[in-house]
């Protein structure tokens, strides 16, 4: 039985078909990540009691299993995700500038806020506030594997926006239950959502 919430995050990766999409067996697919668990040292116990919160998810990066296979392979309460952009308009959403993402198939996304108290404020402003934070936003990638870990943190009425990439327009993707499914879909970034918070992160830490 596996206790440890690292490795229950591969495992769940490696049951959900990542190393075949990847090119990998599930062996050269386990190794490629084991360097990463160093880094979660301490934040095994880091479990605070708020809303929205978690400690840390492994991204597998965009060049290994891109966003729409991703979403397609997050499952919660036996409903499948879906999106409402197709593979051409997700692999649009590129990292904003500022945020720069580690070498690798993967990293680590660590102390991760889903957004609650910037519900109702627009996706503009909420950037500003994450910002001021000493925080950065999550990208489309992170946002998915948010909830390819933890997929009950996606309520009704209780999603969230991924303000940390951009394709150049007024768009900014988000994550949301639609008819009982998580879905991945786009609001525009100077509109408030009372159901839509702007998830951040504190750090990014690879291999």
């Amino acid at each position: 039985m596996i206790t440890n919430e690292f490795d229950q995050q591969v495992e769940n990766l490696i049951q959900k078909g990542y190393p075949a999409i990847a090119g990998l067996n599930e062996d050269e697919f386990r190794n490629q990540l084991q360097p990463l668990k160093t880094n979660t040292i301490g934040f095994e116990k880091s479990v605070e009691d708020r809303e929205g919160y978690i400690p840390y998810v492994i991204v597998i990066k965009s060049e290994w299993v891109d966003g729409e296979k991703a979403m397609q392979l997050v499952e919660r309460k036996n409903q499948k995700g879906f999106s409402v952009m197709d593979a051409n308009d997700i692999q649009r959403f590129k990292p904003i500038e500022g945020i720069e993402l580690p070498n690798g198939i993967a990293y680590l996304a660590m102390d991760i806020d889903t957004g609650t108290e910037t519900r109702n404020v627009t996706p503009n402003e909420a950037l500003k506030t994450i910002v001021n934070d000493n925080r950065s936003p999550l990208t489309l990638e992170e946002g998915i594997a948010v909830i390819t870990h933890n997929p009950d943190i996606l309520m009704k009425n209780r999603g969230f926006s991924l303000l940390g990439s951009r394709c150049g327009d007024r768009r900014v993707t988000a994550l949301w239950i639609s008819a009982g499914k998580p879905k991945l879909g786009w609001c525009w970034a100077g509109n408030p959502h009372t159901w839509l918070g702007s998830a951040s992160c504190s750090s990014r830490v690879g291999m």
